[in-house]
């Protein structure tokens, strides 16, 4: 197109692959330690280095300093198959200490590196190795800092800690498993990648015994992922429990580090998946939700009885949410977040604590004086801090700037994250009482500028994000590039920098982007979201296109006779959605990791929007790209990880399979050994390089002669 760019647009996809999307040297992972006198954190050494160390601020000075760094223990980082599914469920795609847990009256960590456990004093930064059986997994603290609960080869285990790995006690607590198909304290595959329960113990507050799952996959079928660039490799076999199929069997059990152990009946009434457990000081309960999700029920334990009470069943016509840091039970008193009619609010013992139209995300925290949240106001594209007074005042804000916030809060030591459109720098503070420092960054700087224009537009008012070359004249005609996500429990249209620069990058290169959050996306209130119940496709693509229209009609000079439209995952599925069924309005798409067959992917997701297949056939049917396949006229170019475990490199080749059989031509890109997160560098800088390139080819004409 004979573009004159800047160096910074020609070097960003290989800045951007380098620093895993300028995410490296960011701090994450707070944890308030020490009755809130100390904050631990991790953060690599760079924007480029990969190896992330653990860090603490110390409040009553401000300073920050290195508690460990792995590569002082020169261990390598090689992972066990159970740390491999985690971060992959988890989109981890750094090295290092990536995860690491604390004890709650004690000055101490631990974590893992190469499948042995050490322990850390964080005041004098001595480490050592504990005594444990490895390779080990998930290893916790008791509160009281005398043990750690683990997970080894399927069995839960703990480890009483002496002064050193030869007195440390090691010991199981699980019963031995002649099944191979059963494991103890891990997290089944849709609790971790659907429901944000990435474990499966949980520590009594006296630190005397543990609740812990027992999962059996023997009913979940077997799929096999090879890869066919090494024929000589076995392939890797998973359970995978797609829509309409057995899930896992999960049971939950209370062991005593003393004494027999007994299992808590859970599974009642139609409630079929452990979405949580918590054992805080008011005892502990667990959540459970209905195969088709309309209920979600929040029991408590008595786990010396072996009996429970339901304090709170939530229903809903279409389904429940799973929202982060709630239920929580405190002082007796229950803190849910439910969906109302016109908003999804903070409840207290089934009570909203306001009246506000306010949208509620998370539970940041519960203090004396009261409850901590992040929340959407009147804007969807923005997350805030608001707290509700423990004494019934109004609610109060705790952030003004527009853009998203988020917190970690205990004993009055707050940390705050603040990303605002204008910077490409999330910044973190820390405050107590009137003490206050930042927490650095040594995220690498993008060079390049999002600059996104947000905008709401249409009969809906949707969300979107518009990206314009920065040297365009006003006038010329640009080729459109939609760049959506457009599914169910994910925004992009959030006022943030860093993840609108890819956009930014193809505006860049000669395009008017639009970015747009439609129906089903989170931010507008439980009614916007459950307009795609039923039919994935068709709301999700009529909000794309009338966006398209609304930001045309603004800017006359968009070129709608060149529109293509990229995505992943969900966002790989509308594209090609796009493609077959409006040919006239999308000109050429490309597809990454697209889910295809609503009926290979997971039972917990799917079934949340479409229901269970033999009950609604229908749902499946007109959300499958399959049928579909004859319509294709448009160049399409799919692109899948073989080694993807979440949306199976089946989606793509079943489609390609049914494109060739009714002559319909097409690209098919396979990536070896690439995962649905794509984290190699290589991978990911190409695949940026080559999307373009396929954009350029069948967009680059102005008189609108796209071909097939």
């Amino acid at each position: 197109m004979g573009r004159v760019q800047s160096s910074d647009v020609l070097e960003f996809p290989r800045a951007y692959a380098e620093t895993q999307r300028f995410s490296l040297g960011a701090p994450r992972s707070f944890t308030i330690i020490d009755d809130g006198k100390a904050v631990l954190f991790l953060r690599s050494a760079s924007g480029t280095s990969p190896s992330l160390s653990l860090w603490a601020l110390d409040m009553a000075t401000g300073q920050e300093r290195v508690v460990v760094d792995p590569a002082s223990l020169g261990v390598a980082d090689d992972l066990t198959p159970e740390e491999q599914a985690r971060r992959e469920r988890a989109r981890e795609s750094a090295g290092g200490i990536v995860r690491y847990a604390v004890a709650e009256s004690a000055s101490i960590a631990t974590f893992v590196l190469d499948g042995a456990v050490y322990l850390v004093d964080v005041p004098t930064q001595s480490v050592r190795e504990v005594g444990t059986a490895t390779p080990a997994f998930d290893p916790r603290l008791s509160p009281d800092g005398t043990a750690i609960a683990y997970v080894c080869n399927s069995e839960l285990r703990v480890v009483t800690l002496g002064t050193d790995p030869t007195s440390d006690r090691d010991r199981t607590m699980s019963p031995a498993e002649p099944n191979p198909a059963v494991s103890w304290g891990l997290a089944e595959f849709v609790a971790g990648e659907e429901m944000n329960r990435t474990r499966g113990f949980w520590w009594s507050p006296e630190s005397d015994a543990l609740l812990a799952t027992r999962v059996d996959v023997s009913e979940v079928q077997r799929w096999y992922i090879g890869d066919p660039a090494h024929p000589a490799t076995a392939a890797t076999e998973i359970r995978y429990p797609a829509a309409g199929t057995p899930n896992a069997r999960v049971s939950l059990h209370h062991i005593p580090l003393s004494g027999d152990s007994n299992e808590i009946n859970w599974q009642t009434d139609g409630l079929e998946y452990l979405a949580d457990v918590a054992w805080s000081e008011d005892g502990p309960l667990y959540v459970a939700q209905s195969r088709d999700q309309r209920t979600t029920s929040i029991v408590s334990i008595d786990v010396h009885g072996g009996t429970t009470a339901e304090l709170r069943v939530i229903g809903d016509a279409h389904w429940t949410e799973l929202q982060p840091g709630a239920p929580q039970l405190r002082g007796g008193v229950l803190y849910t977040i439910e969906d109302l009619p016109d908003r999804r609010a903070l409840c207290i013992d089934g009570t909203p604590a306001s009246e506000l139209p306010t949208q509620v995300r998370s539970i940041v925290s519960i203090e004396d004086d009261g409850v901590i949240v992040t929340a959407s106001l009147d804007d969807p594209t923005q997350i805030h801090l608001l707290k509700y007074p423990a004494d019934g005042g109004g609610c109060q804000r705790l952030s003004d700037e527009p853009g998203v916030h988020g917190a970690t809060a205990a004993s009055g030591t707050m940390v705050v994250s603040t990303a605002m459109p204008t910077s490409p720098v999330t910044s973190f503070t820390v405050s107590r009482g009137d003490a206050s420092y930042p927490i650095r960054s040594h995220a690498a700087d993008p060079t390049l500028r999002a600059e996104p224009e947000f905008l709401f537009l249409g009969e809906r008012g949707l969300a979107i994000a518009l990206f314009l070359p920065s040297d365009h004249n006003g006038t010329s005609p640009l080729p459109v590039l939609l760049d959506p996500y457009g599914g169910p429990h994910a925004q992009r249209v959030l006022r943030t920098h860093n993840p609108h620069l890819v956009s930014r990058w193809f505006a860049e290169n000669g395009y008017a982007v639009i970015v747009t959050d439609g129906r089903g996306t989170p931010g507008r209130g439980p009614a916007f979201e459950r307009e795609v119940w039923g039919d994935l496709a068709g709301p999700v693509l009529e909000d794309q296109l009338a966006a398209l229209d609304a930001v045309a009609k603004l800017h006359p000079y968009l070129d709608i006779n060149r529109v293509g439209i990229r995505g992943w995952s969900f966002g790989g599925y509308l594209a090609a959605l796009a493609a077959m069924r409006m040919p006239e309005r999308i000109h050429a798409a490309i597809a990454g990791a697209p889910v295809t067959e609503w009926k290979l992917y997971d039972t917990h997701y799917t079934e949340r929007y479409l229901g269970h297949p033999d009950i609604h056939p229908d749902h499946y049917q007109r959300s499958s790209l399959l049928p579909d396949a004859p319509s294709l006229s448009r160049p399409l170019l799919l692109i899948h990880g073989l080694a993807d475990d979440n949306v199976v490199a089946a989606h793509t080749l079943q489609l390609s399979s049914a494109l060739l059989a009714h002559g319909r031509p097409h690209r098919v890109l396979p990536l070896s050994g690439v995962t649905h997160m794509t984290p190699q560098a290589v991978v990911a800088q190409n695949l940026l390089r080559l999307q373009l390139d396929f954009l350029d080819e069948h967009l680059n004409d102005p008189t609108g002669g796209s071909s097939s």
